[in-house]
């Protein structure tokens, strides 16, 4: 197979790229900046079909892997910001896929997309618009492809991992969190988790089998207590992490609700909503067994960069 990897000097793009060559299939990289190994200088949000097309011609399929902050506060209202950054740059790739007539490609979204099946009754659509714009780059991405061109989802949780010096987007504040005297303070709840190898072998297996389907992606479900613990350890300054009360979780939360509102802005996911998610195990079974530590002290090595 040829494969466009959009986004592929990003963290979980770097590691499709290695694991696409590493089975013989090619690979071209697309970025918005330059960087060693990217093939073409392009932002995606903003080309035209045609400019997409003369991108995709002679490929078998596609990955769209750029990353995206839900968190960053922006004026109101967000969702056009939302559905140009997210949603709009996904129809117009699938559409110039569909023209040029690749046969698979993949999207990497998010695992609120699987909660949102699983639990209808959260509305997590109605209360966060990086969710609802989520969910409307699957459907119409899909739409926008058509039958002969499958489209895998990847439903990402916290994904942990390097690629260069590519981290995730939190792990700064983590990693300076857990190297300082701070006391480290957990809520009840916990996240699924992934490395970013793990995702681009899932990746390449929907490539190779031409999936169409939604794939959660986990190698194990971590309680935040757990998570701080195995960070604070990796940086080598393990310690006890204390419990923070619910309540107290939820004030704060809503307090930073609060203080959005006051300022005419609106973060993608909603924090007068979000002690509902951070305090539940947002977890997912089966998972898929492979350990998570060697990802976690790439990602937080005992020596900070």
């Amino acid at each position: 197979m040829r494969i466009l990897v959009v986004g592929g000097s990003g963290l979980i793009g770097a590691h499709v790229v290695d694991v696409l060559r590493g089975r013989g299939h090619a690979a071209t990289t697309v970025a918005r900046t330059a960087q060693p190994g990217v093939d073409h200088l392009l932002d995606v949000g903003s080309a035209s079909i045609d400019g997409l097309r003369a991108l995709l011609a002679g490929h078998d399929g596609v990955v769209y892997a750029t990353r995206t902050e839900e968190q960053r506060p922006l004026p109101k209202p967000i969702y056009p910001e939302f559905r140009r950054d997210n949603v709009d740059p996904v129809v117009r790739l699938f559409t110039a896929a569909r023209l040029e007539g690749l046969t698979r490609g993949v999207v990497m979204g998010s695992y609120y997309t699987y909660f949102d099946r699983l639990h209808p009754q959260w509305r997590l659509a109605e209360r966060h618009t990086y969710i609802r714009c989520r969910l409307e780059q699957a459907r119409e991405g899909r739409a926008a492809a058509g039958a002969g061109l499958p489209v895998a989802v990847l439903e990402l949780p916290f994904v942990f991992g390097r690629a260069g010096d590519r981290l995730p987007n939190w792990a700064g504040p983590l990693d300076r969190w857990a190297r300082s005297r701070t006391p480290l303070v957990a809520p009840t709840g916990g996240s699924a988790a992934a490395s970013a190898r793990s995702v681009a072998e899932v990746a390449v297996d929907a490539l190779e089998q031409a999936s169409g389907a939604d794939i959660p992606v986990v190698d194990e479900n971590l309680t935040w207590h757990d998570m701080f613990a195995r960070i604070a350890a990796a940086v080598g300054r393990p310690r006890r992490v204390s419990r923070l009360p619910a309540g107290v979780a939820r004030a704060a939360l809503r307090l930073g609700g609060a203080a959005q509102a006051l300022g005419r802005k609106e973060s993608g996911v909603n924090p007068s909503y979000l002690a509902d998610l951070l305090l539940t195990n947002l977890f997912i079974d089966p998972t898929s067994g492979r350990p998570l530590d060697p990802a976690l002290r790439e990602t937080f090595p005992t020596s900070p960069a």
